[in-house]
């Protein structure tokens, strides 16, 4: 008999949804030796150690435990550090980031904002005494030295903690050295502010100036004595940061990068490695142009080694631009079609596959991870896996269906793999392809597995997934829960356990749960993705309702109880639905969503819909809500509870009270849920629990359900 105690919403909160206990975050040591990860202690404990696996016996022992080294202190972090979590979705504790030098013998990080190193042969740390708070430490390649950020200021010291000085120091208080500006960190897959050269020599450091961001205040009205947040947030059509790059030497050098900044404002990508020059890849502010630079680190000049354009979008991708080590250009490029790996000016892959990102680039191969694409032979729905790509062919590494990632240095590869028939997933560790070691994992198990099938729905074969009751004998129609993101950069139908669990937990109270990613999620092809463009809300709400009538044709599904849950991209679908297509969805749970899309930042927002001060009838027709108040308001009235974290600084309140005065002046009865002191990950155990409870109850009540 099931408790409160180990109910799903209980256990799922508690573990952060299973994730807790589970290793992370590799690194592979260049000779093969060791593989530096993270783990915490179990599947309940937050707080990450630093951990070795010795090749090739396959032991594992700590190198860094947290607790030991803050003494049993709690954890103090700073406002820029909580930013960075937030920006990364980081709920654990602990350490949380590492970065280590070349041989992986040397790893630095951060704890309460102090600074310290483990020496990975041996297991021996210690603290170096600094300023701080320290954010995102990394050892030179050469581990003789660690850079670091504190109070704006990129500061350098030497591996065994002597001459701390700072190489660049904020020239006011909105400046800062070697930290990402919130679009870089949020949107386009940038989280770090400097690079160290090959050699440990020298740095590119970022240069970040918010002044002409316009300022946004963060209020928590639950505690009115405290004073707002000052955050800098570049809403779509506002000036964004202004950011520069410099060339900083230990020995006091400071040059400055050149390139056109007016022209190509956003600095995306930087790679250093000793396969070539230090190279940059920058994008135009509507993102339909951008160019590859090689950078000259004696005088900052930069020459253009290659140039992009689309009439849509550019996407950024994980792991390119890079040199191979025979100092071509690495790139991923839409062409004909299809997601390619470009190799210098060949493509090396077609359309049988979807590259997804650049796993490690070899002397021999280029490490990919891909879907099938739309030239493939089979469908896959919902698998990506691990690919080696040559001159001579494409091999597959990963052989279960399911999702798979690696990280790879020289003959040794560490697979992770999530599949459908198993809780969590599972690493291993390969060399030259061979299996030689296995890492633990901690993890729950959360005692059951969803009753999950996946299948393409309608014309478009828009990829689902479709959940029953465990218990369900199939011989009545269920009322129907949909379950989406329904977004760019957010798949939601894959072939991986754990990914169902909430789904299945809401089709065990009675519902039959349907995830649809409909045009605009990623996975299958450019066209696919870059379709929403100027026509996101249209689009999106179209194929969720293709999909549900499709699959109601194979499906027991009761079309007169149909509802919709969703959050961020996923509240703003919830809510289009509802408002736009009534006669569908009949009630619908509106989770941190994005209603009025003037308010979300310039990289996401200006993809997908232009300038509002260009195109503003585009963002009107886009948004939930918008100057004259609410899309429809003749339209048949339909239950929603909206959901909002106060302390939201990505998707901001406001959003949802726009919303709620938009329904109250059209007369609409809704429930709104304001969280206090919730940001836009809800990490907190209770309120992640509760919400299940909340959504499930008003689900039920709007549905009429017994």
């Amino acid at each position: 008999m099931t408790t409160e105690a180990d109910s799903f919403p209980r256990r799922h909160a508690r573990t952060q949804r299973f994730t807790l206990g589970a290793p992370r975050f590799f690194t592979v040591a260049p000779d093969g030796s060791r593989v530096a990860f993270l783990r915490s202690g179990s599947g309940t404990d937050r707080a990450n150690s630093l951990w070795v696996l010795d090749l090739p016996d396959g032991t594992e022992r700590p190198a860094a435990d947290p607790r030991t080294l803050l003494g049993g202190a709690s954890e103090e972090l700073s406002a820029e550090e909580r930013a960075r979590r937030e920006r990364s979705r980081e709920g654990g504790a602990g350490i949380v980031g590492y970065a280590t030098d070349a041989a992986v013998e040397l790893a630095s990080f951060a704890l309460s904002g102090r600074l310290f190193t483990a020496a990975l042969q041996d297991g021996t740390t210690r603290e170096l005494r600094v300023p701080g708070p320290v954010i995102d430490p990394r050892p030179s390649p050469d581990g003789t030295h660690i850079a670091y950020v504190a109070q704006g200021a990129l500061r350098v010291v030497s591996a065994g903690g002597e001459r701390d000085r700072a190489l660049a120091e904020p020239e006011s208080e909105k400046v800062t050295y070697g930290l990402a500006e919130f679009v870089a960190a949020e949107e386009m897959g940038r989280s770090r502010g400097f690079w160290w050269s090959p050699d440990g020599h020298r740095l590119l450091v970022a240069r970040v100036d918010d002044t002409p961001v316009k300022r946004w205040w963060i209020a928590d009205p639950a505690h009115p004595e405290r004073e707002p947040v000052d955050i800098a947030y570049p809403a779509a059509g506002t000036p964004n940061a202004e950011v520069r790059l410099f060339v900083l030497g230990l020995d006091g050098e400071r040059q400055e990068v050149a390139w056109d900044r007016a022209r190509y404002p956003y600095l995306a990508r930087v790679h250093w490695s000793e396969a070539g020059a230090p190279l940059l890849l920058v994008q135009a502010r509507d993102q339909r142009s951008q160019l590859f630079l090689a950078v000259d680190p004696d005088t900052g000049a930069t020459r253009m080694v290659h140039a992009d354009e689309d009439p849509i979008w550019l996407e950024l991708f994980a792991g390119v631009p890079c040199w191979s080590p025979s100092g071509h250009l690495v790139r991923i490029v839409d062409e004909g079609g299809a997601r390619v790996l470009a190799v210098g000016e060949r493509p090396l892959t077609s359309g049988q596959l979807h590259i997804r990102a650049v796993l490690d680039v070899g002397a021999g191969d280029v490490l990919v991870s891909a879907s099938a694409g739309e030239e493939a032979e089979a469908a896959e729905i919902g698998e990506v896996h691990v690919y080696r790509v040559n001159e001579l062919g494409v091999e597959r590494v990963s052989q279960e269906p399911g999702v798979h990632t690696a990280v790879r240095a020289g003959s040794v590869t560490v697979l992770v793999s999530a599949t459908l028939g198993r809780p969590g997933t599972s690493t291993q560790v390969l060399r030259d392809g061979k299996p030689v070691a296995t890492v633990r994992s901690y993890a729950e198990d959360p005692g059951f597995s969803p009753r999950v099938t996946l299948v393409e729905g309608g014309a478009r074969r828009i990829p689902c997934a479709v959940l029953m009751p465990q218990d369900y004998p199939g011989d009545t129609p269920l009322p129907v829960l949909l379950d989406p993101y329904g977004g760019p950069h957010g798949q939601r139908v894959t072939a991986g356990h754990n990914a169902h669990l909430t789904s299945q937990w809401f089709a065990d109270q009675g519902f039959a749960v349907i995830v649809a990613d409909g045009r605009g999620t990623p996975g299958r092809s450019p066209a696919w993705e870059k379709s929403i463009r100027d026509e996101i809300a249209a689009t999106v709400v179209e194929d969720q309702v293709a999909a549900l009538h499709a699959l109601a044709e194979d499906f027991p599904l009761d079309l007169d109880r149909v509802a919709i849950r969703g959050w961020s991209f996923g509240g703003y679908l919830a809510a289009l639905a509802v408002l736009r297509r009534p006669d569908v969805f009949h009630a619908a749970v509106v989770g941190a969503p994005v209603t009025d899309l003037r308010l979300y930042d310039t990289h996401y927002q200006e993809r997908y819909l232009g300038d509002p001060g260009e195109q503003p009838e585009v963002y009107r027709r886009n948004s939930v809500v918008h100057d004259e108040g609410l899309v429809d308001p003749a339209e048949p009235h339909r239950p929603m509870m909206i959901i909002h974290g106060l302390a939201d600084d990505n998707v901001v309140v406001a959003h949802s009270l726009r919303l709620s005065s938009a329904l109250l002046a059209a007369g609409r009865p809704h429930e709104v849920l304001p969280l206090s002191g919730v940001t836009h990950m809800t990490p907190q155990e209770a309120v992640a629990e509760n919400l299940l409870r909340l959504q499930l109850d008003f689900l039920k009540r709007s549905l009429r359900l017994a």
